[in-house]
């Protein structure tokens, strides 16, 4: 398992590597900021931004999605992997701020993940990147590229995952660190041919070693 100081050092390479590392989904505020990451789920935010960017312009607030019937909210969304739950997510969601915050995104992560469709991941998200809160969104990439570096057991959870990087991270660097990883994870340490050869952080990285022993025995 990767020491403190190894750890440290792989955030320092990674922010060498990725200074302005950022949330890819593109939003004005912090409501369409929820509804694209509750989009994003199992889809790449390629396709979300594709798709939110008429979304947002027919939709500014959560009473449009309840004017609307559902169907016609699964179809403006059909293109993203599992359509009709997330509509009718969005339109639950879009009930519950308007009734008990009077369509307000409130700042808070345990309130947020209290919210249909909503959970930890995508509140963190949120009150990291709307709100400034220090939290750390655990995603495929996050979650792949701290078990192959051998911070995290290959057996841990995503709340294990996440309680390890918050432990080991200086709370200042949360947020920062979390797009960092996954900069690192959909650009460098990709789930098919990660670039082991090339990467800074091989000679601490668990996988990455044992990859290269067997490109050099193959």
């Amino acid at each position: 398992m990767l020491t403190k100081v190894q750890w440290h050092y792989c955030l320092d390479e990674m922010e060498r590597m990725f200074p302005d590392a950022h949330c890819e989904l593109v939003h004005k505020n912090p409501f369409e900021l929820l509804v694209a990451t509750l989009l994003s789920a199992q889809c790449t935010d390629v396709l979300v931004n594709k798709v939110t960017k008429n979304l947002f312009q027919k939709y500014t607030k959560p009473e449009d999605y309840l004017a609307v019937p559902i169907e016609e909210l699964q179809n403006d969304i059909r293109s993203i992997g599992l359509y009709r739950n997330k509509a009718k997510n969005i339109q639950a969601l879009s009930e519950q701020l308007i009734e008990l915050y009077n369509g307000d995104v409130p700042a808070d992560r345990d309130l947020l993940t209290t919210f249909p469709g909503v959970g930890r991941k995508t509140a963190n998200v949120v009150v990291s990147v709307a709100f400034d809160i220090p939290a750390i969104a655990v995603d495929t990439h996050v979650e792949r590229v701290t078990k192959r570096l051998g911070l995290c057991r290959w057996k841990d959870s995503v709340l294990q995952v996440e309680e390890t990087l918050m432990k080991k991270t200086p709370m200042e660097l949360w947020s920062k660190a979390h797009h960092q990883l996954i900069f690192f994870g959909r650009y460098h340490c990709k789930a098919q041919n990660p670039n082991c050869p090339e990467c800074p952080l091989l000679s601490v990285c668990r996988e990455g070693t044992k990859r290269m022993k067997k490109i050099a025995g193959a």
